[in-house]
């Protein structure tokens, strides 16, 4: 399986999309600091991930998520859960 995933850095109070195939892994990896681009926004949660079958489909709505529609897709999805948390 293929994961995208996002995380929500309480650090700055924005949201990461990444894409994996080993989510737990990936996951440990982030929360460790061994992610250049989250190490500096730790903590982090993981409010939201998808699986795919396929890599390029799951590629592809990371793609998707990263865009201005994406992301507002994201917020509409996600509206009472970041209430909660930001």
């Amino acid at each position: 399986m293929f994961y995208v995933y996002i995380l929500f850095s309480h650090k700055d109070k924005n949201l990461y999309i990444g894409f994996t195939a080993n989510l737990k892994i990936r996951l440990r990896k982030h929360q460790g600091g061994e992610v250049f681009s989250t190490k500096p926004r730790r903590p982090l949660d993981l409010i939201y991930y998808e699986a795919h079958k396929n890599k390029y489909d799951a590629l592809r709505r990371e793609k998707y998520f990263k865009t201005s529609k994406g992301k507002s897709t994201i917020y509409t999805m996600l509206r009472e859960n970041l209430k909660k948390i930001k």
